[in-house]
């Protein structure tokens, strides 16, 4: 869960640069550019009404950049200029001298010579000894790659200008790529956008700036994706592959192709001054039905400079080869204009990064969904090595997959109206929950998986990316304002909006900076419990090879947060605690109850803090192959439940346990392990006798797989598909849907031994009735043969089973 109390160094950042200030008053001669920010190390210090950002700040490398959206600026806020140059000398650094280009030598005039010692130049050199650069974006030079050098290597830059008039007069020109000021900027994630920006009186907020208007899209992409579509109309993922999904998620990111306007399979992006192009699985590199759209791909990656394309993944060398760039079979190297790489290195994560935020081009294939599958409990979003590239730039590989076939590529000019962008979307239902826009049919049929992408992204934890803190705020904000549909079986949820916001509460809940806050919003009906403070939970365990749950005879109510303090030996060890006994994922298109209600924690530390937005029983998850003895876990807070253990628990404690709070209740016998609701226990005055049932029970069972008595771990069981209303009507269904033999599976099936067992009791299943049940087992649908009934014909029927 985020922690309120750590702050960002980000946070930090923004306090130094806005020390002192209480306004902005940007309203005047100046109209600056809206800057766009990407990557996670840049962040806004003033944003409008509109969320357009006007002054930002971000780092790269060692260094530090400043860059306000008008080089008015520069002079029309001297507090503000001030702060910014002790911010870019430094953390600790007491270098006073600060170089300025002379055509903003007026801001030398401002500055206080007991801080700073100004020189005036002409340009900016690599000879310059001074830690601080200030220019306007109109003289970084013809070269700025010494600027940027100066930068990385630690040097602070303060930047300003706009854009908007350069664009107007190079109406042909990419803007991101090719205004000069975006050749420094851009390499650290703040570009001067093409658009004006609002110049508005603005206050200096405590916390970094944030607005669901901000969680816009940068670039129309129309241009990037005309050339990149030049004679392409499909694009295929080969026979025998299986994509994965890549979420496209960054405000310079954007679909190339995807299944049906939906999941991307294909995507691309600009990363400072570079470009990046990520395919979902390595064959979509070498099937010749893409060779075109390959050709056009590589040359929009090397933009022009026709340098090495360095191949590092074998898919990638024909196409190299055909593309008319030299080629060359190598690993990544800072000297290539393009790199082919796998989609998980294992090495090179931020050299890559910088190489491609620098001006190289990057193109990866592959999958991660095998990754994932193949290292359970790790997180593919983090984790997996090509997410560790990619993630900054505004995609992601993802564990969800996309069928071979070929798919019509879309039109560039409505990409972003007809296909598929998380960020668009995201923005656009904000909008219709904040000031109620109506969404196109298209855009709601998209909000149920709005919802599991937003669930996806925020696993990513990037706390230290404006972008990730924008999202998590705006996701919040919607929550707040349209409140969590309280779900249950008498209030199932089953529109597209409902599903969202049911599948975000969750993932929100953990990561938001305040989430007492926010939990009112998300659990309306939240009674207090009684509590019991410093319980000692003891245990032996013996598991056998696989993991198994420990009972705690304990309740977490939902959002309640507890301190659990665990011995020093099972620290490490794979232990983890689990919230909540339903562990299922529910992905229906009625849900009765959220599509994830537990949690578990990683047993990392001998006092650990757990929780469960929608609450729960703790249990202790034991590795397999475990042996201990003489355990002893303590949890600070919590709500008793009523547990009853054959052979531990006496009637005296039962007669007051099963009157504990707890809305669930467990009954522990040899076997299995009964979880109830409470109210099914609270008249239960001899759990003993149903012990004896239960045991005999699992005896029958275990005969019947000729097994021993004793089950290696015994069976839990809370499934409420075996409540009366759920079984009848799954009969009913199977019924009015003809009595089909090939629907006769899982559930259904175990119906028909439940009216068995009914009727005969548990002995029958290891010996005969001495009934003819041909009749039953027609009625179910099965094929009796002439001759069974005949040898059965002298045996007395069963005309009034359930299904007569």
């Amino acid at each position: 869960m985020s922690n309120p109390t750590v702050q960002s160094n980000h946070e930090m950042s923004y306090m130094s640069l806005m020390k002192g200030l209480r306004e902005l008053d940007l309203r005047g001669p100046y109209v600056p550019s809206d800057l766009l920010l990407i990557g996670d190390h840049a962040f806004p210090l003033a944003m409008n009404s509109k969320g357009q950002v006007l002054v930002a700040a971000s780092l790269y490398g060692r260094g530090r950049i400043v860059v306000l959206g008008h080089e008015g600026y520069l002079t029309a806020f001297p507090a503000l200029v001030e702060n910014a140059l002790i911010w870019l000398r430094g953390d600790g650094s007491d270098n006073p001298s600060v170089a300025v280009h002379q055509n903003v030598k007026v801001v030398s005039d401002n500055l206080s010579s007991s801080t700073f010692q100004v020189e005036v130049v002409g340009g900016f050199s690599s000879n310059l000894k001074s830690g601080v650069y200030v220019t306007d974006a109109y003289s970084v030079g013809a070269d700025p790659k010494d600027l940027v050098t100066f930068l990385k290597a630690g040097g602070g830059v303060l930047l300003g200008g706009q854009a908007w008039s350069w664009a107007a007069d190079h109406p042909k020109e990419n803007t991101l790529h090719y205004f000069d000021g975006n050749k420094v900027s851009g390499v650290a994630g703040i570009y001067f956008s093409k658009n004006q920006g609002e110049a508005e009186h603005l206050p200096v907020y405590p916390q970094i700036p944030s607005s669901w208007m901000a969680v816009v899209i940068g670039k129309d992409f129309e241009d990037d994706l005309q050339f990149l579509l030049h004679g392409v109309s499909e694009l295929a993922i080969p026979n025998g592959s299986l994509a994965s999904e890549v979420l496209v998620h960054g405000p310079l990111s954007f679909p190339i192709a995807t299944a049906g306007g939906g999941p991307a399979f294909l995507a691309g992006a600009y990363y400072g001054q570079g470009r990046v192009i990520v395919a979902g699985h390595e064959g979509v590199l070498s099937a010749e039905a893409n060779a075109s759209f390959w050709k056009n791909a590589l040359h929009w990656l090397d933009e022009g400079r026709r340098g090495i394309v360095g191949v590092a993944l074998n898919n990638g060398i024909k196409i190299a080869t055909d593309s008319g760039l030299e080629m060359e079979k190598t690993g990544f190297k800072k000297d290539l204009s393009v790199f082919v790489s796998p989609s998980n290195p294992n090495e090179h994560w931020e050299e890559i990064q910088n190489f491609v935020a620098e001006g190289g081009g990057l193109l990866i294939g592959g999958h991660a969904w095998y990754w994932a599958q193949s290292h359970g409990g790790k997180n593919p979003m983090t984790d997996f090595g090509g997410n560790k590239i990619l993630n900054q730039m505004g995609l992601s590989l993802l564990k969800t997959t996309i069928n071979a076939g070929s798919y019509k590529v879309p039109d560039p000019t409505q990409v972003i109206k007809d296909t598929y962008h998380f960020r668009h979307l995201l923005h656009r239902f904000a909008k219709h929950v904040t000031v109620e826009e109506t969404l196109s049919e298209q855009e709601e049929e998209f909000l149920k998986k709005l919802g599991s992408d937003c669930a996806t992204y925020l696993n990513m934890k990037a706390h230290d990316s404006c972008h990730y803190s924008q999202v998590v705020a705006t996701l919040t904000d919607i929550l707040k304002k349209s409140g969590l549909p309280q779900v249950s079986e008498n209030c199932p949820v089953k529109s597209p909006k409902d599903h969202l916001l049911l599948h975000v509460g969750t993932e929100v809940y953990k990561v938001c900076p305040d989430p007492d806050a926010l939990l009112p919003y998300l659990i309306k009906d939240n009674p207090l419990l009684p509590v019991v403070h410093n319980h000692r939970v003891k245990m032996d365990v013996n598991t056998a090879e696989g993991e198994e749950w420990i009972s705690t005879g304990l309740y977490l109510s939902p959002g309640m947060k507890t301190y659990m303090a665990i011995p020093a030996e099972i620290v490490n060890k794979g232990w983890q605690i689990q919230i909540g006994c339903q562990t299922d994922r529910l992905n229906a298109a009625e849900l009765k109850r959220a599509p994830r209600v537990h949690e578990r924690f990683p047993v990392t530390s001998e006092m650990i803090q757990v929780w469960n937005l929608w609450g729960g029983l703790i249990y202790l998850v034991v590795p397999p192959k475990t042996q201990a003895q003489g355990l002893q876990v303590v949890v600070q807070m919590a709500v008793p439940a009523p547990y009853y253990k054959s052979g531990v628990t006496t009637e005296a404690d039962w007669s007051l346990l099963r009157m504990a709070p707890s809305p669930w209740a467990e009954l522990e016998f040899d076997n299995i392990i009964l979880t109830v609701p409470s109210e099914a226990v609270r008249q239960l005055e001899h759990p003993d006798e149903l012990a004896a049932l239960w045991n005999d029970i699992m005896k029958a069972i275990a005969d019947l797989a000729a097994k021993p008595h004793k089950f290696p771990r015994k069976e839990r069981f809370a499934h409420p598909a075996m409540t009366l209303e759920d079984r009848n009507k799954r009969v009913k269904d199977y019924i009015e849907g003809g009595r089909n033999l090939s629907s006769w599976s899982v559930w259904v099936a175990l119906e028909t031994y439940m009216q068995l067992q009914e009727k005969f009791g548990w002995d029958a299943i290891k010996k005969t009735v001495g009934m003819n049940l041909t009749g039953f087992f027609k009625a179910w649908g099965w094929p009796i043969e002439q001759a069974t009934e005949e040898k059965l014909s002298s045996l007395p029927a069963w005309t009034d089973h359930p299904m007569a």
